[in-house]
């Protein structure tokens, strides 16, 4: 048996990996809140800046220890779905802190990660980058959706302005190679939006169809009052699992339009049962390239066979035939 599976056999990852980054105010923590069963970490101490009909259960992280001790937590709770990182910035800054607590030294009892002015080291610099591999890692294997929340940073290219996740260095990288979904939050006039649709203005990722520019929904009126249910990611992660089950049912279709081609190939012996082959093939609905896995199937049948290709009929006819304008070809 073969280790390598069929699209139609692969079996969709239970949660979706996300980035929400933005303006400051913009609500990119209370829009994370919106996914459901939802926790969070929160290592920039901005939860009480959420309003309290929006918050999740959260752990104010006050030592980077205090996340593994989470992660069992998560991992053993059936009951929470997804986990929120406010904010990824931040949460390199506690990676750093217990750098610098647990440093090591060399034989000389110079410390190896940390420079005399305190700061990183490039070895420093490179344990962070583990420890965020590591966290990466180990967090989107638990099966729950996670979404990372970052501020963003403006970057210029002569007098073109563009935003990127403020996330450190190639730390971002790594952590952009994990991500299904990027939305770039803003405020429009009186409206906030998001965007999961890159340009050359700012960094976004969509793998699930998403529209455009999405206006989020109002929650509160300007008497701070609850207007609204605060369940926008849910309809994003339902969308984006909608699109998996919509690619995987599409595979299926495929696969099994593309055993019918081969067992009705098996029928073709002549000229007219090669016909009868390129009528079925053009009432069937295709789906994705099967239109042209059934031309060049009927195309090489034909070839075997001897077969000729008359231009002015459409048609395939027996070599005996001789046709005055015959030519190799196919009609599928």
């Amino acid at each position: 048996m073969s280790l390598f599976k069929k699209p139609s056999e692969l079996v969709a990852k239970p949660g979706i990996v996300a980035m929400i980054y933005g303006q400051p105010g913009s609500g990119k923590s209370t829009l994370a809140c919106s996914a459901p069963g939802a926790v969070m970490l929160d290592y920039d101490g901005g939860v009480n800046r959420i309003n309290g009909a929006h918050q999740v259960p959260t752990l104010q992280v006050s030592t980077w220890e205090e996340t593994a001790e989470a992660l069992k937590e998560i991992k053993e709770s059936p009951e929470i779905q997804s986990v929120l990182i406010d904010t990824v910035g931040k949460q390199l800054a506690f990676m750093e802190d217990y750098i610098k607590r647990n440093v090591t030294y060399s034989k000389g009892g110079n410390a190896v990660e940390v420079n005399r002015d305190g700061s990183l080291s490039m070895k420093g610099f490179g344990r962070r980058k583990q420890m965020f591999v590591d966290f990466i890692k180990e967090i989107t294997v638990l099966g729950k959706n996670v979404i990372f929340i970052a501020h963003d940073k403006e970057d210029k290219d002569g007098d073109f302005r563009y935003f990127r996740p403020d996330v450190g260095g190639s730390s971002g990288t790594d952590l952009m190679r994990e991500l299904d979904l990027v939305g770039y939050m803003q405020i429009i006039g009186n409206k906030r939006t998001i965007t999961f649709t890159p340009t050359g203005a700012y960094y976004a990722k969509d793998t699930c169809g998403m529209p455009g520019v999405i206006d989020i929904p109002v929650l509160l009126n300007e008497h701070g009052e609850n207007i609204g249910d605060n369940n926008f990611f849910c309809q994003v992660i339902d969308n984006y699992k909608k699109r998996i089950r919509n690619n995987q049912e599409s595979n299926r279709k495929l696969d099994a339009l593309k055993l019918d081609i081969e067992q009705n190939l098996e029928y073709v012996t002549d000229a007219e049962s090669a016909n009868k082959f390129v009528e079925w093939c053009q009432g069937i609905q295709h789906i994705y390239n099967s239109a042209a896995i059934a031309k060049s199937a009927i195309t090489r049948k034909a070839k075997e066979l001897g077969l000729m290709f008359d231009a002015k009929t459409k048609r395939y006819v027996d070599p005996a035939d001789k046709p005055n304008d015959k030519k190799d070809g196919s009609a599928a």
